[in-house]
């Protein structure tokens, strides 16, 4: 029998019908739906006279258009409250799990996916939204589609697919104090490019691997996008066992036990191939941020900005491009750049444990006069256990803004931009123009550094405070 990895088990466990030169008609086991990418999909949907196939597969929450300011019900514009209460409306008619304001499970769909427990592995995952290779991290095959596939996906609960290339990242060493899986990602995207991993899925190897919590993990998928990949996963261990054991969602006593072992077959075979194959040592890996325009514009805080002779042809004239936005130069130190903003959340670092480590930081320090520090919890859920452990407090008294979950400053697409000309340092997972607000700049990091940066006033390492 040929030797699989975990990427072909899980596709060819799901092809529903394979003929020789088409597309496989590949069958979805869960669908994330947020308010932004839905609604022509269930305009579709009625235009086609068409009923949702299965509303048990489907899970909605509000996230990217809401508000996190204390008054978050009230919504001022127009375009973000006409698609909240499109969705609404959609879930109502179509009879399909919503999670609203204040129902205790609301948040960022890559969020709350894992925390209900409707995040499995061996699962096919998809939604409107590139960064549902979060969900990978549970050794489930989970990527983005765009709002066509999402009215496919609501009539047929299947999609077209050709069967991926496959890539293995393989992590070596062990990382130092101070230095987390965000900074891990970071690397690889500048290793390799934005579109290093183009038209592949990657599966993250390594002994590493199995020192992170399923947190951490999941900041690692969550950026497989940002250099070219479909999606990324990990194959299932015992940490992610025993993350799933008694979430809402997970089956439970013997049930639950039947199902660690059917997730334990979930790993690549002995001899498994690859269509390609990478190693990353993270022995010497300090913390990294972003100069750039896009996340693999990025280095180590201790390091200088590339120069532009060391680049290629192509890699030069689009970091040229970069520093005249960034307002940055080749050849010069990125540590010590004055910042005004800074953010902490997005579905990338949103997380209870994101938050644990940025207030541990914070604590007993304030944030920089001139800086204004949002901290913006993933869900209802993570809010609640960070105001239980009075991670809030912590925030609050170091002058940072805690705020209602959602999307936030991760994207300019609701209340949360930063201002034209300024600067922010951000753990979402994106600094292209524009992104956090018209004219902004955004520099990518690690909760960590983004906390230390907001105490300096500048872009500063972790490891650099005192």
């Amino acid at each position: 029998m040929k030797s699989l990895n975990i990427i072909q088990k899980i596709f060819s466990q799901h092809a529903v019908v394979q003929h020789p030169g088409h597309p496989v008609i590949l069958a979805i086991d869960l669908m994330l739906i947020h308010e932004v990418t839905s609604a022509q999909a269930f305009d579709t949907l009625r235009l086609r006279n068409l009923k949702v196939f299965d509303p048990a597969r489907l899970l909605a929450t509000l996230d990217h258009s809401i508000p996190t300011r204390k008054n978050r019900l009230e919504i001022y514009d127009d375009a973000a409250r006409t698609q909240v209460e499109a969705l609404r409306k959609n879930a109502s008619e179509f009879n399909i799990p919503i999670f609203d304001f204040d129902s205790g499970k609301q948040g960022i769909v890559h969020v709350i996916g894992p925390e209900l427990g409707a995040t499995q592995p061996g699962m096919t995952i998809v939604c409107g939204d590139s960064h549902t290779s979060t969900h990978g991290a549970f050794g489930a095959l989970a990527f983005g589609i765009g709002t066509t596939e999402v009215a496919h996906t609501l009539a047929t609960s299947c999609l077209l697919q050709d069967p991926p290339r496959t890539l293995k990242v393989q992590f070596t060493g062990t990382l130092r104090p101070g230095v987390y899986p965000k900074d891990v990602i970071l690397k690889l995207i500048a290793t390799i490019g934005i579109g290093g991993a183009t038209g592949h899925i990657i599966e993250y190897c390594g002994d590493i691997i199995s020192t992170w919590s399923m947190e951490e993990r999941m900041t690692v998928c969550n950026m497989s996008i940002e250099c070219g990949a479909r999606a990324g996963l990990m194959a299932p261990d015992d940490i992610t066992f025993e993350y799933l054991r008694n979430r809402p969602m997970i089956p439970s006593g013997a049930a639950f036990d039947q199902a660690v072992t059917r997730w334990r077959a979930l790993r690549s075979d002995d001899g498994a191939t690859y269509d390609r194959e990478i190693t990353i040592d993270v022995s010497s890996l300090t913390p990294m941020v972003t100069w750039g325009t896009n996340p693999g514009q990025a280095t180590e805080i201790k390091n200088s900005i590339p120069l532009l002779n060391t680049l290629t042809s192509d890699e030069r004239v689009s970091a040229e491009q970069a520093l005249r936005y960034t307002k940055l130069e080749a050849g010069k130190p990125v540590e010590g750049t004055p910042i005004q903003w800074a953010f902490l959340g997005s579905c990338t670092n949103g997380r209870i444990s994101d938050l644990r480590v940025a207030a541990g930081i914070l604590n007993g320090k304030r944030v920089a006069p001139g800086v204004t520090f949002y901290v913006v919890p993933g869900s209802e859920k993570v809010q609640a256990e960070a105001e239980a452990e009075g991670l809030d407090r912590i925030f609050i008294e170091a002058g940072a803004d805690w705020r209602h979950p959602g999307c936030s400053m991760c994207l300019g697409m609701n209340d949360d931009k930063v201002p034209e000309g300024q600067r922010c340092i951000s753990t979402s997972n994106r600094n292209f123009v524009g992104r956090q607000g018209t004219g902004s700049i955004t520099h990518l990091a690690s909760p960590a550094t983004v906390a230390a940066s907001a105490i300096e006033g500048k872009i500063t390492s972790p490891l650099s405070l005192k």
